[in-house]
């Protein structure tokens, strides 16, 4: 049984999940809105929930976009050598996301950045040629919201307890592996 032809590539999701590190460990760190010290993982879903790449653990402290380019380029080019063909797919992402370099990541690779514009607590409204955005498919990142509530099913992964990172990125793909065969089953 293959995923491959279930897939659709129409659209890529990314959101990020900060979750609460209890013993401490690699990648963690303080988290002021969490009042914790937490870790990041960015998963990518399909329009259709899968989870099709995801970004290495990130410390709490860091935003969701510190080093989002050589995330992107390491996630796109992993599905590339994985024969996913995804030219012409748009790449939903809030607006924690929106960086110059992200949707420069996302042209190389041939993908429409379709990011939300992050103000940025500006004063006059931003010079220049409007950036492309379409409401109607960032409406369909509920997918990768979903695919988080599934996620969170998984008890062991709503607390780190875990301190090696790879014990706690292993339990995640564990995870990932099980939402997306859960989701060929049913269809």
């Amino acid at each position: 049984m293959t995923i491959s032809p279930a897939l659709n590539l129409s659209e890529i999701n990314l959101d990020g999940s900060h979750v609460i590190a209890k013993k401490g460990g690699e990648e963690v760190a303080y988290q002021g809105r969490k009042k914790a010290k937490t870790t990041n993982i960015l998963p990518m879903t399909d329009a259709e929930g899968f989870i099709v790449a995801c970004t290495g653990l990130i410390a709490g402290n860091h935003n969701d976009a510190y080093q989002l380019k050589p995330h992107l380029q390491k996630a796109f080019k992993s599905l590339n050598r994985l024969g996913l063909e995804l030219s012409g797919a748009y790449f939903n992402a809030d607006k924690a996301f929106d960086t110059k370099a992200a949707r420069k990541t996302c042209f190389n690779h041939g993908l429409i950045p379709n990011i939300d514009e992050n103000k940025r607590n500006r004063k006059a409204s931003k010079r220049g040629r409007k950036r492309f955005f379409n409401e109607e498919v960032y409406k369909h990142r509920f997918t990768s919201e979903r695919s988080f509530a599934w996620i969170d099913k998984f008890r062991a992964l709503l607390l780190r307890f875990d301190r090696c990172e790879v014990y706690f990125l292993g339990a995640h793909f564990i995870a990932f592996a099980m939402i997306n065969l859960r989701h060929l089953l049913h269809d």
